[in-house]
């Protein structure tokens, strides 16, 4: 894949459609950039009113060009700019970067606008429109009108770059620039009318200039593709960090379940970055800090981190940034304590805790060097922090020397807080493979993202129990009891429970089940009983027959539905409720798991998994569900509660994973809630739930 995108970024030859000789203005700025860095290809402007431009020839139509371009920079309005387009592609050209506005981000015009775009490029490739182009640093190959080329170096390194806005290209180039990041290449996807996305991540992986890959995304429009390219980019061991904008949960559309306003569109893109092993920025700055982080292409194997300091203060706050996030800042073993305590006396060292503060006299390098190779060669710790103090202002070489002198003693990660204000030597260390921050946060954030890629497992789908395929001539949704139904058939079982339609029926159904019960109506027209007094709890056989005939004409005034069926329902007890629901969304379908009952989306207390592309989720995957509940150890029995069956509910998740997979598009939304969980050794029962089922299989 990495040659079938090559003659785009880097061509031998590039054509210049509209090109302006004033460098001013944006449609002069492209030849000023290609030549003012180097590109050593063929440069064609056109323009039927210049004859010349920076020395070159300017040609008055696509059609007197002396060859075939690999690439054409396309610099004219939205209302020519598919003219030009249909004479490359009839000459040949490979593609077309097309930077005009006022498309489909305009509206409807502009999106009927947008195809005829599409299809006047035929066969060939397109990026944009609405792009600032792509800047291929690995190649010096700039095909950009972003005024950060303004910019005379830039550091070459390992990260890709691809961008849905053509603004944060240049704002990400000028910042790596300030940081002393290097970046191999950024791509400025924009409108996407046919290259995305995947189609670049795809690129990269194949790119040996790039070891990481980072994106900003706005939307992923083909949600399927992403995902297979994802995979693709983690099955090399090239990590994606991805920075998502949009979280806000305004206009999200709640479903006719629990489960639609649980997940949110937000939740969902987490479940797809947990899917496909994409770590999540959860800021912008992070976006730039976690990429260079992974890029020093460390091993963070566990969560004790040493912090090696000269000021206690900032020694702290990198502590406890590290622990918010659930990092371990052990003090140092005996040996190691001994080691230290060899390099310096006096009582103003302290190292026997973490931090581990030892003064550095003078900061010595010999012996900031010693106390490094100490704390990487100690085996209580997995990574180590060291904090650069005020004399890096006045003296940068001093401190970052000493530690690139040692990095090549251990994979262990080594990345630097930098306590003063001290740009000069963020940006030596970083030069030097030590990524350097000036927050304790972004710490925390990039060894949390170390240990993320060092920990993340790709999704294997286990071989389930094969079940005979489920009919349905049913559609829209199902009562609660045929929903029920549908689960038990996938082996979730419920809670003992008779269909009546009388009171005299529903007495003679408490007597058979012997135990307090629960009365809801039974109707398609109402999922949400309880909001229209449709539940009655702790009754019994002598109870039971007047409750239903008050519940009968409380839910017609409220509801406005005469109620025909009934359901007299084991009263479950002693277990924890939890809520179990398919949520799908554009990007696919997931699985919800949550604290359940009437307050479940007041606590929103969830953990989300995509379904595989074939077969439920796994036993591995259902386990991590459940243990990502903040409310984990009430089933794992906190403070002295029961332990909970959590092995029967992990099969209860699996198999409603495979009943969502099995149904695919016939199956619209499906909730349990509450599913029970009973004490350990007596299963789950499912309480209640809700099937939306389409008219037609698929």
């Amino acid at each position: 894949m990495f040659s079938s995108l090559h003659p785009l970024l880097s061509p031998a030859s590039v054509a210049v459609i509209g090109a302006s000789s004033d460098p001013k203005k944006t449609a002069g700025r492209p030849i000023a950039y290609l030549q003012k860095h180097g590109f050593s290809g063929k440069i064609f402007p056109v323009n039927p009113k210049i004859s010349e431009i920076n020395g070159l020839q300017c040609f008055k139509s696509i059609s007197d060009l002396p060859e075939v371009p690999d690439l054409a920079i396309v610099l004219l309005g939205a209302e020519r700019a598919h003219v030009a387009v249909k004479e490359l592609a009839d000459l040949g050209t490979f593609a077309a970067i097309v930077l005009a506005s006022g498309y489909a981000e305009t509206g409807e015009q502009g999106a009927r606008r947008q195809e005829q775009l599409k299809a006047a490029a035929g066969k060939m490739r397109l990026l944009g429109p609405n792009t600032i182009g792509l800047v291929n640093l690995s190649e010096g190959i700039v095909l950009s009108a972003s005024g950060a080329l303004e910019m005379d170096d830039f550091k070459t390194g390992q990260i890709g770059v691809v961008s849905q806005s053509g603004g944060i290209l240049g704002a990400l180039l000028s910042r790596a620039t300030a940081k002393g990041i290097g970046l191999s290449k950024l791509i400025s996807t924009s409108n996407e009318v046919d290259l995305e996305l995947s189609d670049f991540i795809d690129y990269l992986v194949d790119d040996p200039a790039t070891q990481v890959i980072a994106l900003y995304i706005e939307a992923i429009r083909f949600p399927e593709k992403f995902r297979v390219a994802a995979l693709r980019a983690a099955g090399v061991g090239k990590p994606i960090v991805a920075f998502k904008i949009g979280k806000s949960e305004a206009g999200v559309k709640a479903a006719v379940s629990h489960t639609g306003a649980l997940a949110g569109s937000d939740r969902m893109y987490d479940a797809l970055f947990n899917h496909t092993g994409v770590i999540r920025a959860e800021n912008f700055a992070d976006l730039l800090d976690i990429s260079m982080t992974l890029a020093s292409r460390k091993t963070l194997h566990g969560k004790r981190v040493a912090i090696l300091t000269s000021t206690g203060g900032a020694g702290t706050l990198v502590s406890d940034a590290l622990g918010v996030v659930g990092f371990e800042t052990p003090a140092p073993d005996a040996q190691t304590a001994s080691a230290l305590r060899a390099l310096q006396s006096g009582d103003e060292a302290v190292l026997d805790r973490n931090p581990i503060d030892v003064t550095l006299a003078g900061l010595q390098p010999d012996l900031l060097r010693a106390a490094i190779k100490i704390l990487l060669q100690s085996s209580s710790y997995d990574a180590l922090v060291i904090v650069v103090g005020s004399s890096s202002i006045a003296m940068p070489e001093l401190m970052a020397g000493a530690i690139k002198d040692c990095l090549h003693l251990s994979h262990k990660p080594v990345l630097a807080y930098i306590s003063p204000h001290a740009p000069q030597a963020a940006q030596l260390l970083t030069s030097y493979g030590v990524p350097s921050f000036p927050a304790a946060e972004s710490i925390s954030a990039c060894l949390l993202a170390m240990h993320k890629v060092a920990s993340w497992i790709a999704p294997v789908t286990e071989q389930n129990k094969a079940r005979q395929a489920i009919e349905f001539e049913a559609s829209g949704n199902l009562n609660e009891y045929a929903s029920k139904r549908l689960f038990a058939q996938f082996g979730i079982p419920s809670a003992e429970e008779v269909v009546v339609k009388s009171a005299q029926e529903a007495t003679t159904a408490a007597l058979k089940i012997n135990r307090p019960v629960v009365l809801k109506i039974l109707s398609e027209k109402i999922l949400h009983k309880s909001d229209v007094g449709g539940v009655a709890v702790g009754l019994n056989a002598q109870t039971v027959g007047d409750r239903l005939t008050q519940m009968c004409t409380e839910v017609e005034k409220k509801a406005g539905v005469r109620v025909e069926q009934f359901l007299v329902q084991q009263m479950v007890q002693g277990g924890t409720e939890l809520i179990l629901g398919l949520h799908k969304d554009p990007l696919g379908s997931a699985i919800l798991l949550g604290m359940g009952g009437v307050a479940s989306e007041l606590l929103k207390d969830t953990s989300m998994r995509m379904l595989p592309v074939s077969g439920g989720l796994s036993s591995r995957e259902a386990l991590e569900m459940v243990m990502a509940l903040k409310t984990w150890p009430l089933l794992n029995g906190y403070r002295g509660r029961p332990l909970c069956d959590v092995e029967a509910l992990v099969k209860a998740i699996v198999a409603f994973s495979e009943m969502a997979q099995q149904l695919n598009a016939h199956l619209l939304e499906a909730e349990i809630n509450p599913l029970f969980v009973l004490p350990k050794g007596q299963g789950v029962l499912a309480a209640d739930g809700i099937v939306v089922l389409s008219s037609t299989s698929s």
